[in-house]
């Protein structure tokens, strides 16, 4: 009895061992279906995304090239190209100077009466600039002047006298040779001619020197004006009125030594600086084009006017004087520029 109990307690329990091989198997299989499916979907994804990129790619198109004629060919093999001037890829820089600039100055020292220029006044060879207080030269000339006159006046009087001399002379002569006068009173009316000769040739000679003080006096006075010595252009106004002018001295204060700087439009030039390395490519008469820094689009046509014939030593460089083939009012002079040499 008591077996058959434990018999049928002994069918009521769990097999562990079992349950876990069933459950092991499960997780496999789990495991497997879950692979399958990452395989099929990456599989599908990665023929999705080269259809796309098949679909995206455009078909080559075919080009169709007509191959010239052997004749021909070989015509156009032997035509040598049309030489272009190109630039030489040196490239130079300097600035625009003027071959003719000047300080205007007075001869003399005065006091500026009047200024009659300004900054950017055009002028012509002898035109009046300024103008310095002459009222003391004019006295002096009104003095010199009178002096001329009273010479002339003196000349006058002593002609007349010299011409009653030789008459008086004359006569004592004419009696002396009848008897009738004495050889005492020839002498005498001699003496007398021969002195009012003498004081005549003085007299002229006074007159000549006045004459010449006069025109010295005149000439002092235009002094007084300041001219323009060239045509050009007024780029600077240096003294005002009331300033005193002295080209002698050092300047400062109300001391100038000139009226107005004035340069030759006409002259205005680029002065660059070439490397000694490099100066064998350039030769008078070259072609350049100048750009100026103010106007970087603008192409100046240009030439080598002169290389000159000393080389700076502290730089290793050569100074060239590059001339305009054409004047234009945007060329100002100290603009910067850079030169390319054409070959």
């Amino acid at each position: 009895m008591t077996g058959d109990r434990r018999e049928q307690l002994h069918s009521l329990s769990i097999d562990r061992d079992a349950g876990a091989v069933s459950s092991g198997a499960s997780l496999v299989q789990v495991l497997m279906i879950a692979l399958v499916s990452l395989a099929v979907g990456a599989g599908g994804m990665w023929w999705l995304t080269r259809g796309d990129d098949d679909a995206a790619q455009p078909e080559p198109v075919a080009v169709q090239t007509e191959t010239p004629p052997p004749a021909a060919q070989s015509a156009a093999d032997t035509t040598p190209a049309p030489s272009v001037p190109r630039s030489t890829g040196m490239v130079a820089s300097g600035y625009v100077v003027a071959r003719r600039q000047a300080t205007v100055s007075a001869e003399i020292t005065g006091r500026i009466r009047e200024v009659l220029v300004e900054e950017g006044t055009r002028v012509e060879a002898g035109d009046i600039l300024a103008r310095l207080d002459d009222e003391r030269a004019r006295l002096d000339l009104d003095l010199l002047q009178a002096r001329v006159r009273s010479a002339r006046s003196r000349i006058a009087s002593l002609t007349a006298q010299l011409e009653e001399a030789m008459v008086v002379s004359e006569r004592a002569q004419s009696l002396a040779e009848r008897n009738i006068g004495s050889q005492a009173a020839v002498t005498a009316a001699e003496a007398q001619r021969d002195s009012l000769i003498a004081q005549l040739s003085a007299a002229r000679a006074d007159l000549s020197a006045a004459e010449v003080q006069v025109a010295s006096q005149e000439d002092l006075i235009r002094r007084h004006e300041v001219r323009a010595p060239f045509a050009g252009v007024v780029i600077a106004k240096n003294a005002q009125v009331g300033e005193i002018l002295s080209p002698a001295s050092a300047g400062g204060g109300f001391t100038r030594t000139g009226v107005a700087t004035l340069v030759d439009m006409d002259s205005l030039e680029i002065e660059v600086d070439v490397n000694e390395g490099q100066i064998g490519r350039v030769e008078p008469g070259q072609r350049v084009e100048a750009v100026l820094d103010a106007y970087p689009d603008w192409r100046i046509p240009a030439r080598v006017e002169a290389i000159i014939p000393t080389a700076d030593r502290a730089r290793a460089t050569i100074q060239v004087r590059v001339a305009f083939e054409e004047r234009d009012g945007r060329i100002l002079p100290d603009m910067a520029a850079r030169v390319t040499f054409v070959e």
